[in-house]
């Protein structure tokens, strides 16, 4: 076993908080404190783009939401640093 596959061992039992962002939308606060049930924000995402998902703040992947036993899930497609081909895409 290498030492950097020890050392990753150590950390593998802590909790990180992954998020996954569909979108973001800037509002003036008067409009914010307007919102009430049924209201509608509209996202800076299209629909066939990417999310993004993140780890305690740090962007790692990109995904697609899927659904899977009636519940939400991510289907990650892109890790950080790779870039989609044209026959991957």
């Amino acid at each position: 076993m290498t030492d950097n596959m020890r050392g990753l061992d150590l950390i593998r039992d802590v909790n990180v908080s992954l998020t996954v962002e569909l979108g973001r939308a800037s509002m003036m606060l008067k409009d914010v404190l307007e919102l009430g049930e049924d209201a509608i924000v509209p996202l800076d995402r299209q629909v066939d783009e990417l999310l993004d998902v993140y780890v305690n703040g740090k962007a790692i992947a990109k995904g697609e939401v899927v659904t899977e036993g009636g519940r939400f899930a991510l289907r990650i497609v892109e890790m950080a640093g790779e870039k989609r081909t044209e026959e991957t895409a």
